[in-house]
């Protein structure tokens, strides 16, 4: 993108009813939402036009559903918004229709209410153009403020920008500052730091990143993979045969650039229980799985982040979500906070993770969302984000 979207602050908001595609795809376990940050992170968005009299009309995703599902439904969220906000969010039971276009004209000034899931209905995901030219009719400006999304051509992120005047929320706003500092101009030396199960899913990043990085540090299961390409036993552990041709390749071609484990933790099973032992990366035994990178590891890797002037990392060393295999993880979490440089996680595991150890105020940036982070940091355009025109074209506009 060459081209920087409109944004929210270029907007008049006094009388209009505004669309608002916000990210509110929280975790849920039954009907409690167990991580509210991508609700919080939507919040300046939203004071934002309700202080300039503006009246908000939200929507979002939440999960896969195959149709209406109402374990899928929004209402926590417009619950839990009206306790954030400190006003009645209301809920309307869906997103397009009669009966929501003729509530979304009524509404009062600053007022706020949220749609029902939108993947309830198939015409989101399919960005059919009548889905999308009924919800543009509800409002006069629309906002996309959810990044998680950005990477998806859908009704509701690509669809609407064609039917109105259109614009970024300051969550999008905040993830391309930082995502594009850490792809343009990253304070050095610059650290990029991969984990994940596979090589291949994070090989156009490795491409992508490794004209710009000084150092490229790899841990989780895709670490295994260079170990087998350099002819050693890696047991039972991730293998991702299709790779090790590449993983070959980085190896020769990038000798200083690459900084691989040189000890890992091994178990004979995946378990809270599970015995494990330290081993080298050249005695990991038939019968043994990789499960995370070992204190030699851990003690290199710090060491580089803690000289680092920015580090983006993106996946686990390990497999964190079990205690015994969480130690890699967490001590790599804990360099970055406790790092002067720039420190940028990835969405995803990684985010995760951060949540988990309790480090998540201790970064620069915590991207909310995986996929499309992952596609940007690939070079890839984002089609929630070139749909937005430039500030020039829409600045101060109304319907």
């Amino acid at each position: 993108m060459t081209l920087s979207p409109a944004r929210i602050q270029d907007f008049d908001f006094d009388g209009k009813r505004v669309l608002i595609r916000c990210d509110f795809n929280v975790p849920m376990s039954g009907k409690e939402i167990t991580d509210e940050r991508r609700i919080t992170e939507s919040l300046p968005t939203i004071k934002y036009l309700i202080e300039h009299g503006g009246t908000a009309i939200l929507m979002s995703h939440l999960g896969r559903p195959k149709g209406r599902d109402s374990d899928l439904s929004l209402v926590p969220v417009a619950k839990k918004l009206s306790d954030l906000l400190k006003i009645k969010v209301e809920f309307l039971s869906d997103c397009v229709g009669e009966n929501v276009k003729q509530k979304c004209e009524s509404l009062p000034k600053r007022s706020v209410i949220l749609l029902e899931n939108l993947r309830f209905h198939p015409e989101e995901e399919a960005n059919n153009p009548e889905f999308a030219k009924q919800l543009a009719s509800f409002a006069d400006i629309y906002i996309d403020d959810a990044f998680g999304t950005a990477h998806r051509a859908h009704a509701s992120t690509e669809g609407v920008t064609h039917y109105l005047p259109s614009g970024i929320g300051f969550l999008i706003e905040k993830e391309l500052k930082y995502l594009k500092l850490i792809t343009e101009n990253p304070p050095r030396p610059f650290v990029c730091l991969l984990g994940g199960a596979k090589v291949k899913d994070k090989i156009t990043l490795i491409e992508n990143m490794l004209e710009k990085v000084d150092r490229l540090l790899i841990g989780g299961g895709m670490a295994f993979t260079f170990f087998a390409a350099q002819g050693f036993e890696i047991g039972k552990s991730l293998l991702d045969e299709s790779s090790l041709d590449y993983a070959k390749k980085l190896i020769k071609e990038h000798p200083k650039k690459l900084v691989l484990p040189v000890d890992v933790v091994v178990t004979q099973k995946l378990a809270e229980d599970s015995k494990t032992r330290i081993a080298s990366t050249q005695d990991i035994q038939d019968n043994e799985i990789g499960a995370d990178i070992g204190p030699a590891t851990i003690e290199l890797y710090d060491s580089v982040i803690k000289n680092a002037g920015s580090v983006l990392w993106n996946g686990p060393m390990g497999v964190f979500e079990l205690t015994p295999f969480e130690v890699g993880t967490k001590a790599v979490a804990e360099a970055m906070a406790n790092s002067k440089g720039t420190t940028i996680v990835g969405g995803g595991d990684s985010a995760a993770a951060v949540e988990k150890f309790g480090l998540a105020d201790k970064m620069t940036h915590i991207s909310t969302g995986g996929g499309a982070s992952l596609e940007f940091l690939e070079g890839k355009e984002l089609p929630g984000i070139a749909a937005i025109p430039p500030k020039p074209m829409h600045a101060k506009q109304t319907k």
